[in-house]
């Protein structure tokens, strides 16, 4: 199993931090059950820690009129709102929430380049909740597409996410098969898209990163 390399000095210092409290244990503790559950515990802890930042591999088919879903996880918003950040228009948002079971990679949706990017500082609420998209920590990165189409990604920190790592700086080229950046330890990815766009998703939908189409582009709405 290959490892992502957002997870390489984490991992470590978990593994330091595991091995000195087993030392601690070892040595402390003259009792062989105590610290052989404690050995057992931690062993458990870290290879769900490994699993978390597993990097799987996937055969993507690139496709200029698809919208990929941007990470794996379950569909909880789809809806037509106002976006006021960057559009400041009404779009259709499809968010994908992702627990800490899931592959906390994210992929580029489209292909195109990054025309914006913006980190805001925030809460830590809940990523499932609607006001996370404007209240949490969050990134926003607006692609826009060869045939002129733009999207928003916003990828949001949750209630234990406390780091989001974006491979999105503005100029960057945008590719389907390209990570657009993790996010640690539970949370969510917002898509803002054009009215129009067919949802080829429904509420409640588990998503695959770059391999559930979450929709189509209107050709009506290409310049």
């Amino acid at each position: 199993m290959t490892l992502h390399k957002a997870g390489y000095s984490l991992l470590l210092k978990i593994l330091a931090f595991l091995v000195i409290l087993n030392c601690i244990t070892f040595y402390f503790i003259d009792n062989t059950i105590v610290t052989y559950i404690i050995l057992g515990i931690s062993c458990i802890l870290y290879l769900w820690a490994i699993n978390f930042f597993r990097f799987p591999n996937r055969h993507i088919v690139i496709d200029n009129n698809t919208i990929l879903a941007p990470a794996d996880g379950k569909i909880v918003v789809i809806e037509e709102t106002e976006e006021p950040e960057y559009f400041k228009d009404r779009r259709l948002q499809v968010s994908i929430f992702m627990n800490i079971f899931n592959v906390h990679i994210n992929w580029f949706p489209v292909n195109g380049i990054v025309k914006y990017f913006k980190y805001h500082k925030g809460n830590f609420a809940a990523a499932y909740l609607p006001k996370s998209s404007t209240e949490n920590e969050r990134t926003s990165i607006v692609i826009e597409t060869g045939d002129g189409q733009e999207i928003l990604m916003r990828q949001i920190a949750g209630a234990m996410a406390r780091r989001i790592v974006s491979y999105a700086p503005v100029g960057e080229i945008s590719r389907q098969d390209k990570h657009a950046g993790f996010i640690k330890f539970g949370s969510r990815v917002d898509l803002f898209l054009p009215l129009g766009t067919q949802i080829e998703v429904r509420l409640g939908q588990k998503t695959v990163g770059s391999q559930t189409i979450i929709g189509r582009f209107s050709k009506t709405n290409q310049k």
